[in-house]
């Protein structure tokens, strides 16, 4: 079946089994190799990428389904020339060990922000009438589906802490 959408904000059309992923789309052909295939089950975000603004593990949809979506996927958020707010944050704060998992967590973060900048609670937020804040109860719950295998989560949010708290996403 022939799927079209925007990838990092180029049009892509492709003719794919209708059985195939959107992260199986992405990396084998498309060839952004960005997106980890971790668990292949939806428990790691190593996969996750950007679908009209919201966060989703791309190993869970079919790339059919997301017929004319807006996707962003790690190499379209920055260059090495001109990181994204959250990459600079990440390389500063040391948010990566193996970096395995990097991408999963920086898109993944990227998509939390926009939730919380857009007033969307999670099951953690104490006042559902107010605009909910970045606090570490906040921070844990809504990045608890993206695994780092390293260890690395007290540098992965301090580096989230400090984009949010600069405003720079």
């Amino acid at each position: 079946m022939k799927v079209a959408f925007n990838v990092n904000g180029k049009a892509c059309e492709l003719e794919l089994d209708t059985r195939t992923t959107l992260l199986d789309a992405l990396r084998e052909h498309l060839q952004l190799t960005g997106s980890k295939k971790g668990c292949d089950q939806g428990q790691c975000g190593a996969c996750t990428v950007i679908v009209d603004g919201r966060r989703i593990n791309s190993c869970l949809t079919l790339a059919v389904m997301q017929q004319g979506a807006n996707i962003t996927t790690i190499e379209g958020l920055g260059t090495p020339e001109n990181l994204h707010a959250l990459q600079a944050a990440f390389v500063k704060c040391d948010g990566y060990q193996c970096g395995y998992c990097t991408p999963g967590q920086i898109c993944s973060a990227v998509g939390m922000l926009g939730e919380i900048k857009a007033g969307i609670p999670s099951h953690v937020t104490t006042d559902l009438t107010a605009r909910p804040k970045l606090t570490p109860e906040e921070l844990r719950e809504r990045m608890s589906g993206n695994i780092c295998r390293c260890g690395a989560y007290s540098n992965i949010a301090e580096a989230i802490t400090e984009v949010a708290e600069g405003g720079k996403v």
